[in-house]
């Protein structure tokens, strides 16, 4: 059941025909109903008619021959009382009435002794509300009963009572009534109700078959596009759909082909573009490396015979060096930018205690002696198994992104593990970032203030290769920012690779403030 629930909330083919039978159900329902109904009430009616009539007839007949018996002496009583019965002495399984006669209670007091049925059929068939109306008007009543048998010798029929009161001399009143069997009109309306169940069947299932038909007509060409489409966005840019025709459909798959070929050449320009900007960036900062250690080489000389310069000259060798180690700084980070592009970064994974790795981080920048740094872990190992050349790279560019950034106000360095995660969090009270600059935090090549950025040297391609060095290790990296109150940075790696983040050790907004401004980078963010 779940399963054909599934496939019909994925199938307009299943959704469209089934709505369309159920409707068509209670439609053919509806009007089979009504005309059934009309139908069987016709046939009854005119046999009702018909029988109101013929009784009429049949008691005006017994009243004038029992009335005979006055003055005619070929004419008994009992001769007269036994023909009535006798009239009807026929099978009950054809249309022939059935005779009852009663005594009405004033002159049952007196006698019952004409009293009677025909084929022996029960008097309480008679009902009493059927009576009473022919007691009242003396004219003749009409209802529908069913014709019991003494002993149960015949099964019940339906059928049409019609009574009256008629006189037996000398000054007895009796209740004559004359039973039609409706056997015919029940075989009719029966025979009638199977040709309108068996033409209901029929049309369902040409309904059925006929929406199926139309339905595939149009749902299948959408579903083919719906095939296309997915093939398409997997990578499959030569598939197209066959044209078939002149109508709409055809004319939408001519418009879905031109379309695909549009997308296909785009990409194409836009790979190959991308592929000679890598290209560009990679030989780009391969070239520069041997100029570049021929001037440093230079520059190093210079630099340490400063003391013989003027002072201007040895200012001038400072600045050379400082620029040059910030020139080979943003051709590593060229260079992995391109790694990373061309898919070629890989992980040389080792179990590392990251607590020793953020220390010396933290050592090599000289971050202890900047006000207001601290570090909270606790004293407890905390192994991974990840590539700690990467890890190291994230922390540094986290940790002296936060000191640039501080203004002085402090930087907060924590390590907290889970289960199966560790997670390392950077927290200045800098100047923070507003939601604009969240969305771009980590572009690469972008800065929130590039004239503060160039003063500190920054590259613009720390955060973009924290977040790709984070997602190599299946990790997340999270930022939350708020003007005037500093950044939160979080990076959250598995223990061990594979393992998926089931929780956040550290919560990347602050127990000290509100979700102002969030930018959450995972594992998925491509």
């Amino acid at each position: 059941m779940k399963s054909f629930a599934r496939r019909w909330r994925r199938s307009i083919l299943l959704q469209v025909a089934s709505s369309s039978i159920a409707i068509s159900l209670v439609v053919i329902a509806i009007v089979g109903t009504i005309l059934y109904t009309q139908i069987a009430q016709g046939v009854y009616h005119e046999k009702e008619n018909a029988a109101v009539a013929e009784a009429q007839s049949l008691a005006d007949y017994t009243q004038s021959q029992l009335d005979a018996t006055h003055y005619r002496s070929d004419i008994t009583l009992n001769k007269v009382i036994a023909d009535v019965f006798k009239a009807s002495e026929v099978s009950p399984t054809t249309s022939v009435r059935e005779t009852i006669m009663l005594a009405t209670p004033a002159s049952s007091k007196n006698s019952i002794q004409y009293q009677g049925s025909s084929n022996h059929v029960l008097l309480s068939t008679i009902p009493d509300a059927l009576r009473q109306q022919v007691r009242q008007t003396f004219y003749s009543k009409s209802m529908h009963v069913q014709i019991r048998y003494e002993g149960d010798r015949r099964p019940a029929i339906n059928a049409i009572a019609v009574g009256r009161v008629v006189g037996i001399p000398p000054n007895s009143i009796y209740e004559i009534y004359y039973l039609f069997p409706l056997t015919q009109q029940d075989q009719l309306i029966t025979l009638i109700r199977g040709w309108m169940l068996g033409t209901a069947l029929v049309l369902i299932l040409m309904i059925t078959f006929i929406t199926w038909y139309v339905i595939r007509r149009v749902v299948l060409p959408v579903r083919e596009v719906a095939q296309i489409a997915e093939q398409l966005t997997e990578g499959d840019l030569s598939r197209r759909l066959l044209i078939r025709g002149e109508d709409e459909m055809g004319r939408l798959a001519i418009s879905f082909n031109e379309m695909a070929l549009s997308m296909q050449q785009q990409i194409s320009r836009l790979e190959n573009l991308s592929r000679l900007q890598q290209r560009f960036v990679s030989d780009v900062s391969h070239e520069l490396r041997t100029p570049l250690t021929t001037i440093r080489m230079a520059s190093q000389l210079l630099f340490e015979s400063r003391s013989k310069l003027d002072p201007a000259a040895a200012r001038s060798a400072e600045l050379m060096v400082s620029q040059i180690e910030r020139f080979e700084t943003l051709l590593s980070d060229l260079l992995e930018v391109s790694r990373f592009d061309a898919r070629a970064a890989i992980l040389e994974t080792k179990e590392v205690d990251l607590k020793p790795l953020v220390l010396n981080v933290i050592d090599q920048l000289q971050a202890n002696q900047h006000e207001n740094f601290s570090m909270v872990a606790e004293d407890s190992e905390y192994r991974a198994l990840v590539d700690d050349r990467r890890i190291e790279r994230i922390v540094r560019n986290l940790i002296s992104n936060a000191i640039d950034h501080s203004e002085g106000r402090g930087v907060i360095v924590s390590i907290v593990q889970s289960e199966n995660e560790v997670a390392i969090g950077v927290r200045d009270y800098g100047i923070g970032f507003n939601e604009r600059e969240s969305e771009r935090l980590f572009d690469r090549f972008w800065r929130a203030d590039p004239s503060r950025s160039r003063v500190r040297g920054g590259t613009g391609l720390g955060l973009a290769i924290a977040l790709d060095d984070a997602k190599l290790h299946q990790g997340t990296l999270k930022a939350w920012g708020r003007p005037g109150h500093g950044a939160n940075f979080v990076v959250t790696l598995p223990k061990s690779p594979g393992i998926p983040i089931t929780s956040d050790p550290i919560a990347v907004i602050p127990s000290d403030q509100s979700p102002t401004i969030l930018a959450d980078f995972d594992s998925d963010d491509i």
